[in-house]
């Protein structure tokens, strides 16, 4: 195998706790000590933007994962407890989510196995022949989520590929939960204990890998589960179709809070002036009229009093009558367009998905043993009309209340005009007696001083009527719709079976729109809730083995980017773990693998594999001691792992080594002279001199890596490429793993002097630049097409 090429180095101004290569395209993620995120390219590791910490998202990251597609990246914040995934084109958060304990490790792995039934519903699951897209939310809101603002990014980028991903979360106190396409939890885990320092779950989802770190004493314990999660497994065209539904309806309803978060910001305070004013009118008036006959007289007989004259002249004036008028169109015209674009269209999707749904949850045999319950779902259903009717009242209270204001202002803008003695535009010099009328209604039913509203709000009057239903408060509505003469409300009173019948939504008069959105949430929040905990509970733990006694230097290292190291390999079903027991054995690197179905066996599960004294096979008859240590150790694919040696003979900048190991290396013919018989009554590490040990000699498979003492690694074989990090996590470098170094190039040409031609035309010099820029990212913003390129 080639030696490796490096093509970048960087020197950072702030220590990197974590680093992540992309899945499927050149681009490294960097979490630092200040709390940034940075996304960089391969190609001298240009940085492509960085997500600065944030009050909202929080500061302290502890993890860092990729979605398998490479366009999503999550991260999690202790300090906030959220899981944050955010879009790989642009440093804004997508989609988040509160976990209950902080998470210390994560994995966002992708489901391989498949069958016909599965094919069949990957073929089928396309919704936008049957549902309409969901309207652009506008672009002009400040809680406007970016994932929702734009036509070519709504929740389908969100959502990803229909093939089944899933965010593995492990938490501080050994919780471990599973996100099906990174935001619906389909399984609660409580089988381990200790905080989680790695996880793998397989990709046929029979089994996942669990390292933790328990302390029990002086020096924390590292043990290793292998936990049995067949449920999944065995119903997984089920659980990706429950999985998928249950996705489709997290995010509608991320999709309603905004919109009605939305409609909230379209809201204007100054709707509120009318009622302020009028209630500082009654509070020094000296009158003993009502405010009510004050605007009567005004309407019918064209006097008002000095004090309601100083009101609408010196307080209100005619300019700020104009103002506020054309505020309550302006408002209510943008608050009624995201209640019929936004509101009813997500609600519309919502029942869709609820109803599809529970026809599933009807298949007993196929659902039931997932936690579907057709029970929790129809009340699900019946919230989201709930909502659905409250959003159509708003409605009705929007086109009344323009109608209202409208006429309203029309009288009041030529009663002062008059008492100006302006002059009054013709048009609106005559008033027919139904607006009259129209008008004499409108100050009967909404001038009317309420003592009590103003113990409870400060305040006389409750003119607007559209603030109300938008307030998130558990307070009933101040001014409800009135009902009286409503025939269809008075005949549901009058009728017993048809008020209690299941086939009506539940309507609630008294309360805003918001509460009824919430109330709608924790119903369809409990509705989610029952898988997990039924899925949670099916997992049982198969496997302990108690590694290890982390010694103090390790304590001290940025977890996630040293060992122990998991990985599954999906070829032959196999989890593989990596660790190092440096108080036992310092110069060993100790391999155990494990099925994924945990009712195989096989043999030589533990392996313990040394560096012999010279990394070349052709020198290895050397007797001298060994004397390579290994420092990280990543699986770069599934038969090879990237390690990270140092050379205890070297001097300082020449003692670090980047290498590959072909695990036909380690795992082949005659690895043990005898077998190992593991005690589970003790400790791996006190074992450790009877585990069946093996030499290796890397060849021509390393390099050494000059002026760096690096110490950890990262790598991506798909995109065959590997990072270095130094011990003092501020110098990065990047090496291209199956092209030969420029240098040794050079050296080999030079020894081939006699029958190769050493002249380099300038055609040749053009082929290769075209090489190097298709092999890396141009331009400074990144788009979709530049990362996939």
């Amino acid at each position: 195998m080639p030696s490796f090429r490096q093509v970048g180095e960087k020197q950072l101004p702030h220590e990197i706790i974590f680093m992540s290569w992309s899945p499927k395209r050149d681009l490294i993620a960097l979490v630092n000590k200040a709390g940034e995120v940075l996304l960089h390219r391969l190609a001298n590791i240009q940085r492509v933007w960085i997500l600065p910490p944030n009050e909202n998202t929080g500061k302290e990251v502890t993890c860092l994962a990729w979605r398998p597609d490479g366009k999503i990246l999550a991260f999690g914040l202790a300090d906030t407890r959220k899981i944050v995934l955010c879009d790989v084109e642009k440093p804004e958060s997508l989609h988040s989510f509160s976990v209950e304990t902080p998470v210390s490790c994560m994995q966002w792995m992708e489901v391989t196995e498949e069958n016909s039934v599965l094919k069949s519903f990957y073929n089928s699951e396309d919704e936008s022949s049957i549902l309409p897209r969901l309207p652009a939310l506008p672009k002009n809101y400040s809680a406007t989520a970016k994932i929702f603002s734009e036509e070519k990014s709504d929740e389908i980028k969100l959502l990803g590929d229909v093939r089944l991903n899933a965010l593995v979360l492990g938490g501080v106190s050994g919780e471990i939960e599973i996100y099906a396409y990174g935001m619906y939890k389909i399984a609660a885990i409580t089988e381990v204990f200790g905080s989680c320092l790695g996880l793998c779950l397989s990709s046929d989802l029979k089994s996942l890998s669990v390292v933790t770190e328990l302390t029990t004493s002086t020096t924390p314990e590292i043990t290793y589960f292998q936990l049995d999660t067949s449920l999944l497994s065995e119903y997984l065209p089920e659980v990706t179709r429950m999985a998928r539904k249950f996705t489709h309806i997290s995010t509608l309803l991320q999709y309603i809070k905004l919109s009605l978060t939305c409609m909230c910001e379209a809201w204007e305070e100054i709707l509120m002036q009318m009622d302020s004013k009028l209630t500082k009118f009654v509070q020094e008036k000296n009158t003993t009229s009502s405010v009510q006959d004050e605007f009567m007289d005004l309407l019918l007989w064209g006097k008002s009093s000095p004090e309601l004259q100083e009101l609408l002249m010196n307080q209100l004036t005619v300019k700020g009558l104009k103002k506020l008028g054309q505020a309550v169109e302006s408002s209510y015209s943008t608050i009624q367009k995201l209640v019929i674009s936004h509101l009813q269209s997500g609600s519309e999707a919502l029942l869709y998905h609820l109803s599809e749904l529970k026809g599933m949850a009807l298949w007993k045999q196929k659902y039931e043993p997932l936690g579907l319950d057709d029970k929790a779902i129809e009340d699900a259903i019946m919230s989201v009309g709930s909502f659905s009717l409250k959003a159509n009242e708003l409605l009705q209270v929007i086109d009344s209340g323009m109608k209202n204001f409208k006429a309203f202002f029309r009288w009041l803008y030529v009663a002062m005009l008059r008492m100006s003695e302006d002059h009054v535009p013709p048009e609106l010099n005559k008033m027919t007696q139904n607006e009259i009328t129209f008008v004499a209604d409108f100050i009967t039913e909404h001038f009317n001083e309420a003592p009590e509203l103003y113990n409870q709000k400060g305040k006389y009057f409750n003119v607007e009527r559209v603030g109300q239903y938008l307030k998130d408060e558990d307070e009933n509505l101040m001014s409800p719709p009135r009902t009286e003469g409503n025939q269809w409300f008075n005949f549901l009173q009058n009728s017993t079976p048809l008020k209690e019948s299941p086939l009506l939504f539940p309507y609630y008069p008294e309360k805003s729109l918001h509460f009824v959105k919430r109330q709608m949430e924790a119903v369809i929040d409990q509705c989610l809730a029952k898988p997990s905990d039924i899925i949670g509970k099916s997992v049982q733990q198969k496997l302990c083995i108690p590694l290890y006694h982390a010694s103090k230097s390790e304590e001290s290292c940025p977890r996630l980017i040293s060992l122990p190291s998991l990985w599954n390999d999906k070829s032959q079903n196999l989890h593989y773990v990596l660790f190092r027991m440096m108080e036992s054995s310092s110069t060993k690197l100790f391999f155990f693998r494990q099925p994924t179905d945990v009712s195989r066996t096989i043999d030589e599960a533990f392996v313990a594999v040394e560096f012999g004294s010279s990394l070349n096979s052709s020198t290895s008859e050397n007797p001298e001691p060994i004397h390579y240590s290994c420092l990280d150790a990543r699986f770069y694919e599934d038969e090879v792992v990237t390690l990270v040696l140092r050379d205890t003979t070297e001097a300082e900048g020449k003692d670090r080594i980047l290498a590959l190991l072909p695990l036909s290396s380690v795992y082949c013919d005659g690895v043990a002279d005898r077998t190992f018989i593991r005690d589970t009554s003790k400790r791996l590490e006190e074992q450790c001199t009877d585990i069946p040990s093996r030499t290796v000699h890397l060849d021509s498979q390393w390099r050494v890596l000059e002026n760096i003492k690096a110490h950890y690694v990262s790598v991506n074989g798909i995109r065959k490429v590997a990072s270095v990090l130094s011990s003092n996590l501020r110098h990065v470098r990047v090496f291209e793993m199956d092209v030969e170094d420029d240098g040794e190039a050079e050296e080999e040409e030079e020894e081939e002097e006699e029958s190769h031609s050493q002249d380099v035309t300038e055609e040749d010099l053009d082929h290769s630049t075209d090489d190097a820029q298709n092999n890396s990212l141009e331009g400074a913003d990144v788009t979709e097409e530049s990362l996939e390129s």
